[in-house]
């Protein structure tokens, strides 16, 4: 099977006093394990850096430049990074209207429309609800990642 990584749990990867922290590198871990294939979009490395360089007091994580750069760096090589093409534009399109998605919805729409071009058949993210409307994928929750 192959995995994408949505954003929320590579901010609790990187943020170490989280409390989903251990739960995140857990299930990594086990599907790691499995041979489980894990991968990453550019909207990932985006989402990320947005949200590991806002404040502390924006609910966020407050790092450098210096500290995202070498987190993001160190994502590239945890995961495996597919690449933006221009199917995914086109997916994405047929998706929001499939699905009537408005609002920030579309940019998990997007994230979406990447994991059926590179048929990447599961998401792993801990926003489970966010995606139910999309019989295009299988969303898991980390905790229910077995061994």
């Amino acid at each position: 099977m192959s995995y994408l990584v949505d954003t929320n749990i590579l901010l609790r990867l990187v943020q170490k006093n989280s409390p989903m922290h251990p739960e995140t590198q857990r299930a990594i871990f086990r599907l790691k394990q499995q041979s489980e294939l894990l991968y990453i979009v550019p909207q990932n490395i985006i989402e990320f850096w947005a949200v590991c360089t806002r404040p502390i007091n924006s609910n966020a994580l407050g790092l450098s430049i210096t500290e995202a750069v070498q987190a993001s760096n160190n994502l590239k090589k945890i995961f495996i990074l597919q690449v933006d093409i221009p199917a995914i534009f086109h997916e994405w399109e047929s998706l929001i209207i499939k699905h009537q998605v408005i609002g920030k919805k579309v940019h998990d729409t997007r994230l979406v429309a990447a994991m059926v071009v590179h048929n990447i058949t599961h998401l792993l993210t801990f926003n489970v609800d966010d995606f139910k409307r999309f019989s295009e994928i299988i969303v898991v929750d980390p905790c229910s990642v077995k061994s």
